[in-house]
């Protein structure tokens, strides 16, 4: 069974759709009420066993809850992707404490939720197992105007590594895989629409109505995906053109260079 957090759009809907095709069955969770519904009942229509699950990932006991309805549908939990993201976008002096809080809770304490409460659960039952943390290449190379958003990427970036240390280092039969993808189309862009208290409008990021030539699909970031839990890879950077970007990072840093903003890819 895998259970998907933000599965309702974008590339956990896509991730989703191909881990059913692999014949897991799937616990689908998002805190878009309406939009989970339909993605539960497309991937059903297609002939997949689901369960969707309203969550919001920045609730400690709404994760809870979600693992106790996961057990309770299927039983064991063998594929978790924690995936749920937002973002804001305006100079980091302008971010408010509330959209500090809005975004790391997601995007970071998502995560964090999702590995405190599954991480035990797989561990108990003994079996192999794998963890998807979804970061961004924003984790590896920040870009200026989201400034919580590359904060929060590069913490699951950090999570993901300590995570994947430990486990190894415990000799448990779980993998874990930190996904850095570069632009894909995704509702990202108007993901104000379900922050609470006050729904924002779309924002306004080209790279999303302009993608350069670059950009991938949902479906072939979710491909890759797949492929990564299959042979145990740990990174997940989608993009061609990412790693001599991050080699150019780490040997700024160790020259003692100034940051740049990277490229759009």
């Amino acid at each position: 069974m895998a259970v998907l957090t933000g599965a309702a759009s974008g590339i956990g809907y896509a991730m989703a759709e191909r881990l059913g095709r692999e014949g897991m069955n799937l616990v689908l969770a998002d805190v878009e009420a309406a939009a989970l519904e339909a993605a539960a009942a497309s991937l059903e229509a297609a002939g997949h066993e689901v369960d969707g699950v309203r969550t919001d990932v920045t609730e400690a006991r709404q994760v809870d809850g979600l693992a106790a309805r996961a057990l309770d549908r299927f039983g064991a939990v063998h594929v978790v992707c924690n995936n749920a993201g937002v973002v804001t976008m305006k100079p980091i002096w302008e971010q408010t404490v509330e959209d500090w809080a809005w975004v790391l809770g997601v995007d970071l304490w998502g995560v964090i939720h999702g590995v405190r409460t599954f991480v035990p659960i797989m561990l108990d039952q003994g079996q192999p197992g794998h963890v998807v943390n979804t970061a961004s290449i924003a984790g590896l190379l920040p870009s200026p105007t989201i400034g919580p958003y590359n904060v929060a990427k590069a913490g699951v970036v950090a999570l993901s590594e300590t995570l994947d240390m430990e486990l190894r280092e415990r000799g448990a039969p779980i993998g874990v895989s930190v996904l850095c993808p570069g632009v894909v189309p995704t509702r990202i862009a108007e993901s104000g629409r379900n922050r609470p208290g006050r729904p924002a409008r779309p924002l306004d990021i080209p790279t999303q109505a302009d993608l350069p030539p670059t950009a991938l699909t949902p479906a072939e970031v979710a491909d890759r995906v797949v492929d990564a839990i299959v042979a145990d890879d740990f990174w997940i950077v989608t993009h061609d053109g990412s790693a001599p970007l991050i080699s150019q990072r780490a040997d700024a840093i160790a020259s003692g260079a100034r940051p740049t903003p990277p490229p759009v890819f």
